[in-house]
């Protein structure tokens, strides 16, 4: 697994074993940062929060790509090891944090740490997070006006058009995998 584009392009993330961490392959990230960049028009200085980050290559991509922060969030010990070891790899240190515990219960305390503009969500597949996780990530002050939310899913797994403030804007099927972009909607339900 590696950095796709930006100022990290090419650097390899640590590699990992085991079933506890299920990478989005480069291709699917590749074609996942395409449609954010056609949306965004880029990613400079954004805040971005990844759930179920994983390795952290999906808040790598970003900060490579010219974010200006971004929070790693997983439960996972190998999980917490990888994202401080690829986040100095890469040489993000003093744009990025990482966070370890339970998403679901970390999420209230995350409030003060917004608002984020982009949203990275790759739950385990088959437990129905990503509706919870959504509605949390509705809580005012968590999100900012125009913020995507990208949310990874199995193929199978049903997913509401609306959650909230946030509505889906798009969907793409890649193998077993769909990935879900929403909006965030204003309180006057006007897309910003």
């Amino acid at each position: 697994m590696r950095i796709i584009a930006g100022s990290a392009r090419g650097r390899q993330l640590e590699a990992f074993t085991g079933r506890e961490i299920r990478p989005t392959p480069d291709r699917v990230r590749e074609a996942l940062f395409s449609s954010l960049f056609s949306r965004l028009g880029g990613f400079g200085g954004l805040r971005v929060l990844d759930l179920f980050a994983g390795s952290g290559a999906l808040a790598l991509e970003a900060l490579s790509r010219g974010a200006g922060y971004a929070l790693l969030v997983d439960r996972g010990e190998q999980a917490a090891r990888l994202q401080r070891g690829n986040i100095e790899r890469c040489g993000f240190a003093d744009r990025a944090e990482q966070l370890s515990g339970e998403v679901l219960s970390l999420l209230p305390r995350l409030v003060p740490r917004g608002p984020f503009d982009l949203v990275f969500l790759d739950p385990p597949y088959g437990q129905g997070l990503v509706p919870r996780v959504l509605e949390h990530l509705a809580t005012p002050g968590m999100l900012a006006n125009g913020a995507l939310v990208c949310a990874e899913t199995a193929r199978k797994d049903p997913l509401a058009d609306v959650v909230g403030p946030l509505e889906k804007i798009g969907s793409r099927n890649y193998g077993i995998t769909a990935l879900h972009t929403f909006a965030y909607i204003d309180k006057q339900g006007i897309q910003p």
